[in-house]
């Protein structure tokens, strides 16, 4: 039970996709009614235990669309009502499918009330939004879209079914309008909307509802392997390099190059050097300007601190390795975080190398001036880019306007030929060959200078490990991911999202895998 429920969480579908499973399971013989009711059952089950109250049954609102959805919140409607809860229903629409027909006639019978208008409705401590479920595509109109802003304008809190009335089901884009939900129950697997930063606002706490798709139905679908994948908290630590062999030695446990910093940006190399030390690397050694050595050593003694030449504006001019050390030495390379531009011939240096690259910060800044595409074309070894969102647009300027995240470091990647890391608040990763992962869960306040110094530092590191150890690269990208925002909801869970700068970051990495 527990493999099957960890399979399902990490499934994600589009509208699309969903449709094909949909009809495999009723092709097959389950009745639409029957599963109507099975799901709105598991619904109206989890909002009895979210707003039940030791003092009064709540006044609940349902709100009724034409099709499937507005059927699902009529049987809900239905049995919290015979639960004892005060429950009237809004239908503004004129024509409904049969079945959500047949379920608003019943609803009647029982006296529940019914009402055409907002201008109409009672006062309610929640609602239950089943206007709209997956697959909407057009943009909502007056009057359905002035109705559902005043419903908004209410100030109760809204429970969603399926998806928040208005928002398109893959890049979670608001068409028109939107209900702002407080909570939401994803029905069945994962929407993609539910993955997409501009839904966010929408979606409020989101949850699945699992009602039992067989896994066969799933995989008939979308194939063994799935294209989009979110990643949970099981396969982050499956991919972690644990447990050690009980021999080994520094070098077997990967050795990474980390060329960061300046006289401006010290703190930059600091806080990556920081982030490698907790991924376990074996060997860490960190390429600064020759000034910053002293301050390097004094932070990070178990470090090789490579103190290199530097230009008037204390940035590296060349790298200066040990004697006998050249860069395909190493298992892993980062180079960017306080580098400045200035840096260019260093960025220009790694790149003609053939260890794996992890770019980051003015890394990217300077690849996009050199041209991201046709540079990275010529790399036979690996590379892993790190973008925010603006570095993603200097980077791939003909995709950077896409609304659908996903598509976009899909197409990046695939243009590239790199693993492509696009930050946000649902962190995707897309490999060259179309696979993408998503991490589901981040907190705001990971968005402070620093931070992705932070990530920079933990993902390098568990690339070198990764070398040594033939884990799959896309996979620990995305565990890298999933750690650096645990750590980031971890601390700001004890600390509050104020109360996160990147140093104390680095000191929630540990507790987050504990």
């Amino acid at each position: 039970m527990q493999d099957r429920q960890e399979q399902i969480s990490q499934v994600v579908v589009t509208a699309g996709q969903m449709r094909d499973i949909e009809k495999r399971i009723f092709a097959a013989g389950m009745p639409v009614v029957a599963l109507m009711e099975k799901v709105a059952g598991l619904i109206a089950r989890r909002i009895q235990a979210l707003i039940s109250s030791p003092v009064k049954k709540s006044r609940i609102g349902i709100l009724v669309g034409p099709g499937h959805n507005g059927g699902d919140a009529l049987v809900v409607a239905r049995e919290l009502h015979f639960c004892g809860y005060e429950v009237w229903i809004y239908s503004p629409f004129s024509k409904l499918k049969e079945l959500t027909s047949q379920h608003l006639q019943y609803a009647q019978s029982l006296g529940i009330p019914v009402y055409q208008t907002v201008a109409q409705l009672p006062n309610s401590d929640f609602l239950i939004d089943g206007l709209f479920g997956f697959g909407l595509e057009r943009t909502l109109t007056d009057p359905i879209a002035l109705e559902i802003n005043q419903l908004n304008e209410l100030s109760v809190p809204i429970i969603s079914i399926d998806l928040p009335s208005g928002l398109h089901t893959d890049t979670g884009e608001v068409l028109g309008t939107a209900i702002r939900a407080t909570h939401t129950f994803c029905l069945g697997l994962w929407k993609l909307a539910f993955l997409q930063d501009q839904a966010l606002n929408y979606l409020g706490k989101a949850e699945l509802i699992d009602f039992d798709i067989p896994l066969a139905e799933v995989q008939a679908v979308l194939g063994d392997t799935p294209k989009i994948k979110r990643i949970t908290r099981a396969i982050a630590l499956s991919t972690l390099p644990l447990p050690r062999p009980p021999v080994t030695h520094k070098y077997k446990e990967g050795h990474l190059l980390l060329i960061c910093g300046s006289r401006r940006y010290a703190g930059g190399a600091i806080l990556t050097g920081l982030g490698a030390r907790a991924s376990g690397v074996g060997m860490l050694s960190i390429a600064v300007p020759e000034s910053l050595k002293p301050l390097l050593v004094s932070h990070l003694p178990e470090a090789l601190i490579v103190g290199c030449p530097e230009t008037e504006t204390g940035a590296i001019a060349h790298l200066q390795l040990p004697e006998n050390t050249d860069l395909s030495s190493f298992n892993a390379i980062a180079c960017g975080p306080g580098l400045t531009r200035d840096a260019t011939p260093i960025v220009q240096e790694v790149l003609q190398s053939d260890a794996p690259l992890l770019l980051d910060a003015d890394g990217l800044n300077i690849l996009a001036q050199m041209g991201t595409i046709p540079t990275l074309k010529k790399r036979q070894a690996l590379t892993v880019l790190t973008p925010h969102t603006g570095e993603f647009q200097r980077l791939f300027p003909d995709i950077a306007d896409a609304k659908d995240r996903v598509l976009a470091v899909r197409e990046a990647a695939a243009q590239s030929g790199a693993v492509i890391l696009l930050k946000g608040a649902r962190t995707a990763i897309a490999n060259p060959q179309g696979a993408v992962w998503i991490n589901p869960e981040s907190t705001p306040a990971l968005a402070r200078g620093g931070s992705g110094d932070v990530l920079t530092g933990l993902l390098s590191g568990l690339l070198a490990q990764a070398a040594t150890k033939q884990i799959t690269v896309e996979n620990i990208v995305a565990t890298a991911a999933w750690w650096h925002s645990q750590a980031g909801i971890l601390a700001a869970q004890e600390r509050t999202e104020l109360g996160v700068d990147a140093f104390t970051l680095t000191q929630y990495l540990m507790k987050a895998l504990t």
